[in-house]
């Protein structure tokens, strides 16, 4: 008796299939959480045409625009990069959805590629519709792009890692409190609306550390002032970016 030929034959698939549909996945119910979607996009949104159309805040001279968008964009990130992905990934190692594709044919490194390239799409998605409103709105940008997308990759690891380490040690429900508490205080103490220089000296100097003031600074100084190349930022972004990393592959508990 001759072996008989099946089609398709039983079998993982190829490595890239795999983080090309779970990235999709990731991506697909990102969009589809409302709460994942007020971070993300009406927050920013919000915040954006009220402080550019409404002189709340000293943003100094020019156009209010010209300082916020900078700052809006650089939330987006870290609403997605950060809070977005700490709170969705730390209730999916509470349910033991993590554990399952943990023992599947995917890889968990690829499973955490997966994540990060959904945060990516995400938030392409965001620069997309946020620049295009502060565009409405009279913005002008300046600088080159390429430092702008050097900024928002270095960003995206920094608060990707902080994100991920948050999600894999922390219970979700403190995942979910903490998240959301930084992500307030954040938008407050991190240059995003207020100008740093409005804070005094001694927290100016701790402020500026931070990974979110840095992106937004950074990106303030390209996109408002025309600057090159803010090597400082994307500096303190990049440690942030390997201690957060790094932190969160050898402290993440998948259960």
């Amino acid at each position: 008796m001759s072996a008989g030929t099946y089609t398709p034959r039983p079998g993982a698939a190829p490595l890239p299939r795999m983080i090309a549909a779970q990235t999709a996945l990731e991506t697909r119910m990102l969009l589809r959480n409302g709460e994942q979607l007020l971070l993300t996009v009406i927050i920013p949104t919000l915040l954006l045409v009220l402080f550019s159309a409404v002189d709340i805040v000293d943003t100094g001279s020019g156009a209010s625009v010209d300082f916020l968008a900078p700052g809006i964009l650089a939330l987006a990130v870290m609403s997605t990069a950060f809070t977005g992905q700490a709170i969705a990934t730390g209730f999916e190692r509470r349910y033991g959805v993590l554990k399952r594709l943990g023992a599947s044919p995917l890889p968990r490194w690829a499973l955490m590629t997966a994540k990060t390239l959904s945060v990516l799409v995400t938030e392409v998605l965001q620069v997309l519709l946020l620049a295009g409103i502060a565009f409405a709105l009279g913005w002008s940008p300046q600088g080159n792009p390429l430092s702008v997308l050097l900024l928002l990759v270095l960003g995206t690891a920094a608060f990707s890692g902080l994100g991920l380490l948050m999600a894999g040690t922390l219970k979700a429900e403190a995942t979910l409190a903490a998240a959301n508490l930084v992500f307030l205080l954040l938008l407050v103490g991190g240059g995003v609306i207020v100008p740093l220089d409005k804070f005094p000296d001694a927290v100016q100097s701790v402020l500026g550390l931070l990974p979110i003031s840095a992106l937004s600074e950074g990106l303030r100084d390209v996109l408002q002032h025309g600057a090159s190349m803010p090597w400082a930022q994307a500096g303190i972004l990049a440690v942030w970016a390997v201690l957060g990393l790094g932190a969160a592959a050898k402290f993440f508990r998948w259960e």
